[in-house]
C-alpha cells in the first residue's frame, strides 16, 4: 500500500473503478477526514476549504462537484470495508 500523505491536494473527480486505486491509498487521509466531517454536520464548503483545499466562494460548483466526488469514493471505501482494511487484507 502506497504511503497516505497527511494533507494532498485533490483531483477533480475521485476514481470511481471497482477495486482500489494508487489515487485511493494516496488520500485515504483525505477520505477520512470527508467522512468525519459529514458525521459531525459540518458545512461542505469548509470541508472543500480545508480538506480539498478548494474554494467554493471562487469556484461554488467545481467544490461542490469535487466535494460529492471525493465523499462518494469514501463512502464507497467504507461500504467495502476496504477503507480500514487496505487492499492486501482478506
Amino acid at each position: 500500500m502506497t504511503k497516505p500523505q497527511l494533507d494532498p491536494d485533490v483531483a477533480d473527480v475521485a476514481p470511481n473503478e471497482p477495486a482500489l486505486s494508487v489515487y485511493d491509498e494516496q488520500h485515504v487521509v483525505a477520505y477520512i477526514r470527508l467522512l468525519q466531517a459529514e458525521g459531525e454536520g459540518a458545512d461542505w464548503r469548509e470541508v472543500a476549504r480545508l480538506v480539498l483545499h478548494m474554494d467554493p466562494e471562487r469556484e461554488p460548483d467545481r467544490a461542490r462537484r469535487v466535494y460529492e466526488s471525493h465523499l462518494a469514493r469514501a463512502k464507497w471505501m467504507t461500504e467495502q470495508g476496504r477503507l480500514l482494511r487496505g487492499t492486501g487484507s482478506k
